[in-house]
């Protein structure tokens, strides 16, 4: 395999997998959770807004993620999901340490970075946004 080959799978398999992590995350805080749960969980936690946090949140987890998996707007959510993490860090998970157990910042961390990362080189080749905004004449080829 040639590093394109390379670059093309690596980016894939992490929109992919990263894409599912937050759907998964998104799905808990509307069907295990429940918003109105959502709701007093991030109350309790601190976070500003949180009746109307939770609902945005999960929505922006449960879409953005699904996003991710078929690469629509990649940099947009990616980015949007980045910022939700670092919220999630700085206004919860930092002052519980670094491990995930303790609930420490760990995975939202990983999570950032992970969507950070997205957000730099967008979808990649195997992806709707390729498809649509791929065209070097195209005016949205920065979303490709």
């Amino acid at each position: 395999m040639n590093q394109t080959s390379l670059t093309t799978s690596a980016i894939t398999i992490l929109r992919v997998i990263l894409g599912f992590l937050f759907a998964a995350h998104g799905w808990q805080k509307f069907n295990e959770f429940t918003i109105a749960g959502t709701q007093a969980s991030f109350a309790k936690m601190g976070v500003p807004a949180a009746e109307l946090a939770a609902p945005v949140i999960a929505s922006l987890e449960l879409a953005g993620g699904i996003a991710l998996i078929l690469g629509v707007l990649t940099r947009v959510v990616a980015a949007l999901l980045a910022l939700d993490m670092l919220g999630a860090l700085f206004l919860v998970h930092a002052p519980a340490g670094v491990f995930a157990a303790t609930g420490g910042y760990e995975l939202v961390l990983l999570l950032a970075a992970a969507a950070l990362a997205l957000t730099l080189t967008g979808a990649g080749r195997l992806s709707v946004d390729r498809a649509l905004f791929g065209g070097r004449k195209s005016k949205l080829a920065v979303l490709a």
